[in-house]
């Protein structure tokens, strides 16, 4: 067994089964093990639950094990072995993160179950206690999943890998599941220990993968076919500390100068790294979408402190206009907690009214959610949960008009438009600042420009107008 309590916020509250080491003879693995063939008839099917990152984690596995001969398979099949690559960001994900463990053992009792990701990572003693959990795997351990299965396969023993987190080596991926859009993880971990947030403790310390690493893995998927890179990270904005000055900037140009990226994305983004340097040096890629998800969390500044959030409202405003006198009709997305701990109503009206002031294009709404281990589980003042539902479906709607307002200020433009998918004899595809838009035109493989007539409450409505 390979196990570090070191990153675990309490050590105390996930302990390992003592019978964690024994061999689980309730279940048949006779038709995994005797199958002739080798790996090629062998079938595999993953469940990721989560972010962006958590997606480009299964897609390492995945590759990996299509490399060695695995058939992968939808979930919803019959397979011989089960991935769940899990989340624990929310009490929520959590619960989510066991159903499906619990479904897929009720569903497929004879086949292997391994459970990864953060949920894992953090609780590795209620992972592996769960009823038929077979391979535990913390969220660096993943990448070698091969080796865990071929183990298990050879001695039928629970196996539970949760190390430290220490290199992104060996992670990259040479396809996604998408068709046209492509995720890349550049970097892991996160140091700023928000008051509510597990993350840390389930990612581990910043890590980023060398400009040249960025700039082959990009050109890898570009000759693959995919013409959109979504940058991601658990803290994007801390790219390069590890080796230096953050430097997110230098790992966009590397991708932008990849021939055949049409497109490049940014994931979640922490607002103070909007500054008129950083602005000067990506405002020249023409492949970058304008579309920036700042994460603010609160616009009330006395719980943003509380959250031990590094910014106030005053500074990510500004961030907001440096962006919007750059990219006139960029998309601002962002996610807000309701409910933490101690927010009153004046606080709650605050946050509305600092959205309403912003007129975001997207809002991530969640209920405040304690995380075991955190410093605002234990913090005074919980609210109860019919005032976070109550607040929650207010801040929804202000959420819907502030985002139909946004698609209404773009009829008129010409947008370009990535082709996604035809549906009912629509074709439906993303702008550049990422709103959902449809029209009528024949599919075709590269954006597409169209003048956007209208807009409804599924999105925009537009006519192709030519290349």
């Amino acid at each position: 067994m390979l196990f570090n309590y070191s990153n675990l916020p309490e050590k105390s509250q996930y302990p390992i089964p003592k019978n964690c080491l024994e061999k689980r003879s309730s279940f048949c693995y006779d038709r995994v093990n005797l199958k002739e063939g080798g790996n090629k008839s062998v079938k595999a099917a993953f469940y990721t639950l989560g972010c962006k990152v958590n997606q480009y984690d299964t897609q390492v596995m995945r590759n990996r094990m299509e490399a060695a001969g695995y058939q992968i398979v939808s979930f919803d099949e019959e397979a011989d072995i089960y991935i769940i690559n899990t989340c624990t960001v929310t009490q929520i994900s959590d619960k989510k993160s066991r159903q499906m463990i619990s479904r897929a053992r009720r569903k497929h009792p004879g086949s292997i179950l391994v459970v990864c990701g953060c949920f894992a990572q953090v609780a590795p003693g209620e992972a592996a206690a769960l009823e038929g959990v077979d391979i535990v795997l913390g969220t660096s351990n993943r990448k070698d999943i091969l080796r865990y299965i071929e183990n298990f396969r050879a001695s039928g023993h629970q196996l539970i890998a949760v190390d430290n987190q220490d290199t992104l080596e060996g992670e990259e991926i040479r396809s996604f599941a998408e068709k046209n859009r492509a995720v890349l993880k550049i970097e892991d971990g996160c140091e700023n220990y928000c008051s509510y947030c597990l993350i840390p403790f389930a990612r581990g310390k910043i890590r980023s993968k060398s400009i040249d690493q960025v700039r082959l893995e990009a050109q890898t998927l570009a000759e693959a076919g995919y013409l959109e890179i979504v940058l991601t990270g658990i803290h994007l904005a801390s790219y390069g500390k590890d080796f230096g000055p953050a430097c997110l900037e230098k790992a966009i140009q590397a991708v932008a100068s990849v021939p055949g990226i049409q497109r490049i994305r940014l994931g979640s983004l922490e607002p103070r790294i909007i500054s008129a340097d950083f602005l000067r040096a990506v405002r020249p890629i023409a492949a970058l979408c304008p579309h920036f998800h700042l994460s603010l969390q609160s616009g009330c500044n006395r719980i943003l402190r509380a959250m031990n959030r590094h910014y106030s409202t005053a500074e990510y405003a500004q961030s907001v206009q440096l962006l919007r006198e750059t990219w006139p009709n960029c998309a601002i997305t962002t996610d807000i907690i309701v409910g933490f701990p101690g927010e009153s109503e004046e606080d709650f009206e605050e946050t509305l009214a600092f959205v309403r002031q912003i007129g975001f294009a997207k809002i991530h709404i969640f209920p405040f959610s304690p995380r075991r281990g955190t410093r605002a589980a234990a913090m005074d003042g919980q609210v109860a949960a019919e005032i976070k539902n109550r607040r929650v479906k207010k801040l929804e709607q202000l959420e819907i008009s502030s985002r139909e307002a946004f698609w209404k200020q773009l009829i008129g433009t010409t947008q370009l438009v990535l082709a996604e998918e035809e549906k009912n004899g629509l074709l439906h595809g993303f702008s550049e600042n990422y709103c959902p838009v449809q029209w009528r035109g024949k599919k075709e493989c590269l954006p597409v420009r169209i003048l956007i007539v209208d807009a409804d409450a599924n999105g925009l409505i537009g006519q192709e107008c030519g290349n």
